[in-house]
């Protein structure tokens, strides 16, 4: 199988299901997380954050690779499960019932 992300992220390839492109897919996939999922991704890719950014920085936009969009898709989900980790400890926001997030644009990429 073809490696999903950079060579230099190899180590983040066992979350490849995690680099889904819209904001809406990556908020389901929390709620339908375990905790456990959630702070095994959250551990694995939060010490690459810094790393990352640094590597994307250097990414044009325009002609982005599928590894690096992959990459870029990848930390917003990290983005998305930190509170859950960091704050919640669960994956719903608390005392929300059935709230929901609905994206009404997506960035370009």
């Amino acid at each position: 199988m073809a490696p999903v992300f950079p060579p230099e992220f190899a180590a983040l390839e066992p979350f490849a299901d995690w680099a889904v492109p819209t904001e809406k897919a990556r908020y389901a996939k929390r709620i339908a997380s375990t905790m456990d999922e959630l702070d095994t991704f959250y551990n694995a890719a939060f010490p690459l954050l810094a790393s990352g950014t640094d590597y994307l920085r250097n990414v044009s936009m325009e002609d982005i690779s599928e590894p690096d969009k992959h990459l870029l898709w990848l930390f917003c989900a990290l983005v998305t499960v930190a509170f859950s980790v960091e704050a919640w400890r669960q994956p719903k926001v608390p005392d929300t019932g059935a709230a929901s997030i609905d994206a009404v644009a997506e960035p370009a990429v």
